[in-house]
């Protein structure tokens, strides 16, 4: 029972963590219909921000997740303005072709100024400490970063259903040029849209450095990750990604502990081709 428990909650919290680091990649897609390839890079890059503050600054991951969002949030509007609104309008491909080639500028980018090494912060506030519930072990920096994500999918779903820029991203999701005869200044929304997505893989990446190591590469699974919980949980839906994410992450917890660790991705991806057969456009999609 206990090793059942252990399982559970150990898909459960990864799933939380894979909805955050979805959730804005949701925003992006649902609302300008663009694949943003360099989601990963902006986790990663997250994650290197939260590193080289603790390790400069002796800033710990539970304090420096605000500085990872906030430059990731300028790092999403910048890529607006000077790659997607320039790439927008002219073939479908456009936008997804630019963010690879941004992808492959920033994973390069930080392999050539920190080297492929693994990084680990040492000396974080909740590191080496655990919790146990029920006789499962929990990891306590896994649990804040998981109830941290879980906090701001509720105030990131308060904000798009009960207030007026909510209201207007989903009009501007819905149709854009009637949104536009309503006053709505799209472009502004596109330009926040962006923002807030990269805010969101910030503030996860910014989180996960205090029990995960950093390195260039790190954000390609979560990335894959990120693109399945999309289209699984439906685009630009908030519960949805979060519905979506947590089925993910039991599927990789049970498979991985029941039949083998080399098949939970075998299985995540079953789901998934399960699923869109029967629901194309995901469980909750606009």
């Amino acid at each position: 029972m206990s090793s059942f428990l252990q399982v559970l909650l150990d898909g459960i919290l990864n799933g939380l963590v894979y909805a955050l680091v979805a959730a804005g990649l949701s925003m992006i897609w649902g609302v300008m219909d663009v694949i943003n390839f360099a989601h990963g890079e902006f986790l990663m890059v997250g994650m290197y921000v939260s590193y080289w503050i603790g390790f400069f600054l002796n800033v710990d991951p539970l304090y420096s997740w605000i500085a990872a969002g906030i430059f990731l949030f300028i790092l999403g509007a910048v890529t607006y303005k000077l790659i997607i609104k320039n790439s927008l309008g002219k073939s479908a491909m456009a936008p997804l072709l630019a963010t690879f080639g941004l992808s492959m500028v920033l994973k390069n980018f930080c392999m050539n100024r920190f080297t492929p090494n693994f990084r680990i912060l040492q000396g974080t506030i909740l590191e080496g400490k655990t919790l146990s519930v029920g006789g499962a072990i929990l990891s306590v920096p896994q649990l804040a970063t998981a109830l941290f994500a879980l906090v701001v999918l509720g105030v990131l779903y308060w904000m798009l259903k009960k207030t007026r820029l909510g209201w207007a991203i989903q009009a501007t999701a819905m149709d854009s040029e009637a949104a536009e005869l309503m006053g709505i200044k799209t472009e502004n929304i596109y330009l926040l849209v962006f923002g807030i997505g990269g805010a969101c893989v910030g503030i996860t990446g910014g989180l996960m450095t205090s029990y995960l190591a950093v390195y260039p590469e790190v954000g390609s699974l979560f990335s894959l990750i990120a693109f399945v919980v999309v289209a699984l949980g439906g685009f630009g839906s908030i519960p949805g990604a979060l519905l979506a994410a947590i089925l993910i992450g039991l599927v990789e917890s049970f498979s991985g502990f029941y039949i083998a660790a080399v098949v939970k991705y075998v299985a995540v991806f079953a789901v998934y081709i399960a699923v869109i057969l029967v629901r194309p456009k995901g469980l909750f999609g606009w």
